[in-house]
C-alpha cells in the first residue's frame, strides 16, 4: 500500500471518527484552537512586555509600577486562556478516543454474537481477541494528538500572517521553515507507514500464538511442548522486537531533524532581526515577537507529524476491525412462534445435505448427505456411528447453530428457519460435548439470569442431570464459584452442570452431544432414566450416544456412517441387521470391558459416589469425590 493510499485511508479513519463523535471532537477542537491563537498571542505579549516594559526600564533604570502590573496582567490573562484551551483540548480528545475505543468495542462483539458459528470455526481466537482489543485500541490511536494537529494547522496560518505583518524580511525565514517542517513530517510518515503496518500485524500474531498456547495449555504440559511452545511464541516475539527496532530507528533518524529545524530557523531569524533592528526597520518588541514564535512553534508543529506516524497503524487496525463489521452470514430468524409450550416438540430432518468452509468461505468437505430421520415428540433417539460420521454436526443443526445447505430440519412441522429466535430458544436446548463453564457461581451457571429461573428451578434441574449430590456438598452450595472454566470442578461435575442448565429452561427438545462421555456409566443411566420418568420434565431427546446402555434406553437408534443413516431400528433389531452397528458397539463395550479390568472403573469409589469416570477416549477424568480448590 503506497503512503498517499494510506493517507487517504487515514483519513477516512478521521471522517469515521468525527462523525461518531461530533461533540467531543467540536470541545476538543475548539480548545486546541484557542490555545494556538493564544500562543500567537503569546509571542507578541512577550515582544511587547519586553520592548515596553524591560527595555524602558533598563534604560531608565526604574520601574513603573503601574506598567509592570500591566504587562504581568496580560501575561497572566494569556496563560490562564491557554490553560483552559489544554484542559478543553486534552479532556475532550482523551473522551472522544476512549468513547470511540468503548463503541468499537461492543460493536466487535455484538457482530461476534451475531455471527454464525460457522463464521467463528473459520477464525483463529487469538485473531478475534485482537479485533476486539488491539485492533480497537490502534485503529483510535492517532485521536489523542488529531485535535491539537487541527488546532496547529490554525496557528500555522495564523503564525505565518503574524510574520509577514511584523517584517516581511523575517516572514521570510518562516515561509522557509514551515514548509521544511511539513516536509519533514511527510517524509518521516511515508518511511514509518509499512513498518508501523508490519508491526501492528505481528502484535495481532504474537498475541493468537499467546492465546493458543494458553488455551491449550493441558495438551501442551501432558505432552511436554513447553520448550517448543515457548520457542515458537519467542520467534514471533523476537520477530515484532525487530519490526518495532525498525520503527524506532526511523524515528532516531527524523526526530533530531524535526527538533533541529526549529532552533535552525531562530538562529536565523536572531540574525535577520539584528541586521533589521540595526537599519532601524523593526524594534526590539518585533525581533523578540518572532523569535518567540520560532521557539513555541516548534512543539504544535509535532503534533501533525504524531498523527501522520500512526495513521498506518491505525488505517490496519480499522480494516481488521471492518473485516468483522462487514463481515456476512447473520442468522435470519422467522417470524413462527410455537404454541404447545407444555408438549414435547417433534424434530424431523428432511433430505438434510451440509458442508463445511474453509477459512475462505469456500466449500471444504461434505458431512451430511440426505440425511432423514426424526424424533417423535416425547421419545428418545439415539446417535449413532463412528468417528467423522456426522453425529455432532446434526446436534448442532438441531439447535440451529448452523443451518442445512438443502433440505430441512424443523420442530413440530415448522422449518427452525421460519421460527423466532426466542422460540426456538425456548424451544430446544444443546448440551455439548466439551461442557463450557462461566467464571461464576453455580446458581450463575445455571439460571444465566432467565426469567422464571429461580433456585426452585436450579435444584430441580440438579437433581435430573444427578448434580444436587456434589452441590450441596460444596462451601456455599449454589452460591459457590466454580472459576474460570469451572477449574474447581471434575470433568463428570462439569458435564452435568451444563446438563442442568439445559433443564432449567424447561425445553421441549434435548439434544446431548455426547454430553455425558465423562461420568460414570451408572450416573449417565441414572440421568437418562431421570429424563424419562413420567414425573420428570417431559421433552423429547436427541442423544449421541456411544455406551451400550445408553443406546439400550433409547426408543429407536440411527445409524450414521459417512454422513449418511445406514440403518434405523431399535437397538436389538440394529444388532441384527446392521454389521457396522454391532461391530462398533461391540468394540466399545470391549474397550470398556478393558478399562474395567485396568481399574479404571473402580467399584469401591463408584459406591462411594465418586472417584474415577471414564471418557469415550479412555482418559481418566477426576468425577465426584473430590472439588479441588
Amino acid at each position: 500500500m503506497t503512503s498517499g493510499k494510506v493517507l487517504l485511508k487515514g483519513l477516512r479513519v478521521l471522517g469515521h471518527a468525527i462523525r461518531d463523535e461530533p461533540h467531543m471532537f467540536a470541545i476538543s477542537v475548539v480548545g486546541s484552537v484557542l490555545f494556538s491563537l493564544l500562543t500567537i498571542a503569546t509571542a507578541f505579549v512577550s515582544g511587547a512586555v519586553v520592548g515596553r516594559v524591560a527595555v524602558p526600564a533598563i534604560d531608565a533604570r526604574h520601574v513603573v509600577s503601574g506598567s509592570l502590573a500591566l504587562g504581568a496582567s496580560a501575561v497572566l490573562a494569556v496563560s490562564l486562556g491557554k490553560i483552559v484551551g489544554i484542559v478543553a483540548r486534552r479532556l475532550g480528545a482523551g473522551a472522544m478516543q476512549f468513547n470511540l475505543q468503548a463503541r468499537y468495542r461492543r460493536a466487535v462483539t455484538r457482530r461476534y454474537l451475531r455471527l454464525p458459528l460457522a463464521w467463528h470455526q473459520r477464525h483463529p481466537t487469538g485473531t478475534l481477541l485482537s479485533n476486539a482489543n488491539a485492533d480497537v485500541e490502534s485503529a483510535w490511536y492517532p485521536i489523542a494528538p488529531f485535535p491539537f494537529a487541527v488546532g496547529t494547522v490554525v496557528m500555522l496560518v495564523a503564525a505565518v500572517v503574524s510574520l509577514f505583518v511584523t517584517d516581511w524580511a523575517m516572514a521570510l525565514v518562516g515561509v522557509a521553515i514551515f514548509p521544511a517542517l511539513l516536509g519533514a513530517n511527510v517524509a518521516y510518515s511515508r518511511r514509518m507507514a509499512p513498518r508501523v503496518a508490519t508491526a501492528q500485524q505481528l502484535r495481532a500474531d504474537v498475541s493468537a500464538v499467546a492465546h493458543e498456547s494458553f488455551d491449550g495449555a493441558l495438551v501442551v504440559k501432558t505432552m511436554g511442548r513447553e520448550a517448543a511452545e515457548t520457542e515458537r511464541f519467542a520467534a514471533k516475539a523476537a520477530e515484532l522486537r525487530d519490526a518495532t527496532i525498525r520503527v524506532g530507528r526511523v524515528r532516531a533518524m527524523f526526530d533530531p531533524v524535526l527538533d533541529a529545524l526549529p532552533s535552525i530557523g531562530t538562529l536565523v531569524v536572531l540574525v535577520v532581526g539584528a541586521w533589521r533592528f540595526r537599519s532601524g526597520a523593526v524594534g526590539v518588541s518585533e525581533v523578540v515577537s518572532v523569535t518567540f514564535l520560532f521557539t513555541v512553534l516548534a512543539f504544535p508543529v509535532r503534533a501533525i507529524g504524531w498523527v501522520l506516524a500512526e495513521l498506518p497503524r491505525s488505517v490496519v487496525g480499522w480494516e481488521r476491525i471492518r473485516h468483522v463489521l462487514d463481515a456476512e452470514g447473520d442468522t435470519v430468524y422467522g417470524a413462527t412462534e410455537l404454541t404447545d409450550a407444555q408438549k414435547p416438540a417433534a424434530l424431523r430432518f428432511d433430505d438434510v445435505h451440509f458442508a463445511y468452509r474453509d477459512p475462505d468461505g469456500d466449500r471444504a468437505s461434505d458431512v451430511l448427505s440426505g440425511v432423514t430421520f426424526d424424533v417423535p415428540a416425547g421419545r428418545t433417539v439415539a446417535l449413532v456411528g463412528p468417528t467423522g460420521s456426522g453425529k455432532s454436526t446434526i446436534a448442532a443443526l438441531a439447535a440451529r447453530l448452523v443451518d442445512a445447505d438443502t433440505g430441512s430440519v424443523s420442530l413440530d412441522g415448522v422449518d427452525v428457519r421460519e421460527l423466532t429466535q426466542e422460540s426456538l430458544v425456548r424451544t430446544s436446548a444443546l448440551v455439548a460435548q466439551v461442557p463450557f463453564v462461566f467464571d461464576d457461581t453455580v446458581r450463575g451457571n445455571i439460571t444465566l439470569d432467565r426469567a422464571g429461573v429461580d433456585d426452585d428451578a436450579a435444584w430441580a434441574a440438579l437433581r435430573l442431570a444427578q448434580a444436587d449430590g456434589f452441590v450441596e456438598k460444596l462451601a456455599d452450595g449454589l452460591g459457590t464459584t466454580v472459576g474460570e472454566r469451572g477449574t474447581s470442578l471434575s470433568g463428570g461435575q462439569r458435564q452435568r452442570l451444563t446438563i442442568a442448565r439445559a433443564l432449567a429452561g424447561a425445553p421441549r427438545l434435548l439434544v446431548l452431544d455426547d454430553a455425558t462421555s465423562a461420568v460414570d456409566p451408572r450416573v449417565e443411566a441414572a440421568i437418562l432414566a431421570a429424563l424419562r420418568r413420567d414425573d420428570a420434565q417431559q421433552a423429547s431427546i436427541l442423544v449421541v450416544a456411544y455406551r451400550r446402555a445408553t443406546i439400550a434406553l433409547a426408543d429407536e437408534v440411527v445409524y450414521l456412517e459417512r454422513g449418511r443413516v445406514v440403518a434405523r431400528g431399535t437397538h436389538q433389531e440394529l444388532l441384527a441387521t446392521a454389521p457396522g452397528y454391532a461391530e462398533l458397539v461391540t468394540a466399545y463395550e470391549k474397550a470398556e470391558a478393558e478399562r474395567e479390568r485396568d481399574g479404571t472403573f473402580d467399584e469401591g469409589e463408584r459406591a462411594s459416589g465418586g472417584g474415577l469416570a471414564s471418557t469415550e477416549d479412555g482418559e481418566r477424568v477426576l468425577d465426584e469425590g473430590s472439588v479441588t480448590a
